[in-house]
């Protein structure tokens, strides 16, 4: 299987990382090498080999192989705002064709590659691009990671909405329950695999450890299998 995915979610803070770091994991542990990346960050501490995200650390240490940092983080920018904002304030813009070249090389050296977007589906990255055009330039079908809370359900629908129009293909979508005081889940559950026009790939325990998160997310392996 030579597969990768682009991971958007609803929200910032919705738990995208913790998705990804924990597919990764399924993945490598289906034996296939699997990489993360995240082209766009923003928040990024200086450190002596240059800006460095949380996030982006994450999904290197998850990966397979030692992937360089300017692979699975070609764009890099120091302040905790939006893309767009914290690139004019470093001056450099958000361009595509870095990420490009950085997926080229990760995938030339892996059978999948999790991509990690920024925000949600339309975080802007700069004047003219949103964050869904990452997942569009590579060409990558979409996995929605929709943070369990109130007001999940609208901001679920939206964004699918959204990829849809965008031209990318919706795989699935993984509920991760990040408010456990939530009123009514599983009905909130339900009407999510009813309205969504993709299947559920898994729902996440609050504060699941990342290789129950990883055991979880099993049925993802096979929606790539399937689009392959």
């Amino acid at each position: 299987m030579r597969n990768s995915v682009f991971i958007t979610g609803t929200d910032t803070g919705i738990g995208k990382t913790f998705v990804s770091v924990a597919l990764l994991h399924a993945l490598r542990g289906a034996g296939l090498r699997a990489v993360g990346m995240k082209p766009v960050a923003s928040g990024c501490v200086a450190t002596a080999e240059g800006l460095r995200n949380d996030d982006a650390l994450a999904l290197q240490s998850a990966s397979s192989g030692s992937p360089d940092y300017a692979d699975v983080n070609p764009l890099a920018y120091a302040a905790a705002v939006s893309p767009h904002l914290a690139a004019a304030a470093d001056g450099r813009r958000v361009e595509l064709a870095p990420v490009q070249a950085a997926y080229a090389r990760l995938a030339a050296c892996a059978d999948v590659v999790v991509v990690e977007g920024v925000g949600g589906w339309l975080a802007p990255l700069s004047d003219t691009l949103v964050a869904g055009d990452l997942a569009r330039v590579l060409g990558l079908p979409v996995i929605l990671v929709v943070g369990l809370r109130l007001g999940c359900l609208n901001h679920a629908l939206l964004s699918a909405r959204a990829i849809a129009a965008d031209g990318c293909t919706l795989l699935g979508w993984i509920g991760n329950r990040i408010d456990p005081a939530m009123l009514e889940p599983e009905r909130n559950l339900d009407t999510l695999r009813t309205r969504l026009p993709a299947p559920c790939l898994g729902v996440i325990a609050h504060d699941a450890a990342t290789a129950a998160a990883a055991r979880t997310l099993a049925p993802v392996l096979a929606a790539l299998q399937s689009c392959g």
